[in-house]
């Protein structure tokens, strides 16, 4: 077996994701929050229709976990000052904080598994 102790770190890893990241509930969840916060991280604007168009689940599930998110706290909406009907998507402060540990545990997990 490469990793001896492969389930210890999906063990750890999946704890965490429990304790910490209860607000994702689905493959869904997780996919909107990293195509978010990448966009967010790469100082771009991303807006609901562009994730549409990334094809990650239908529009209705894309915009029905997107409205949850974004009631829950995790994902923001700020207008387009330039077009009210459109606005821009970025996690909370809190959010990336979270995932900045998440981050920290992966890489932490990665490193003992070498």
């Amino acid at each position: 077996m490469k990793f001896p102790q492969l389930f210890a770190i999906l063990k750890k890893k999946r704890d965490f994701e429990r304790a910490h990241l209860p607000f994702i509930a689905s493959l869904l969840d997780f996919d909107l929050i990293l195509e978010i916060g990448y966009a967010q991280e790469q100082k771009k604007k991303i807006t609901p229709k562009q994730l549409f168009l990334l094809k990650l689940g239908s529009v209705s599930s894309v915009r029905r976990r997107l409205t949850k998110l974004t009631v829950e706290g995790i994902v923001v909406r700020q207008p387009n000052s330039s077009d009210q009907r459109s606005e821009f998507l970025t996690l909370s402060a809190a959010s990336v904080r979270v995932l900045e540990r998440y981050g920290g545990l992966l890489i932490s997990l990665s490193e003992f598994s070498d």
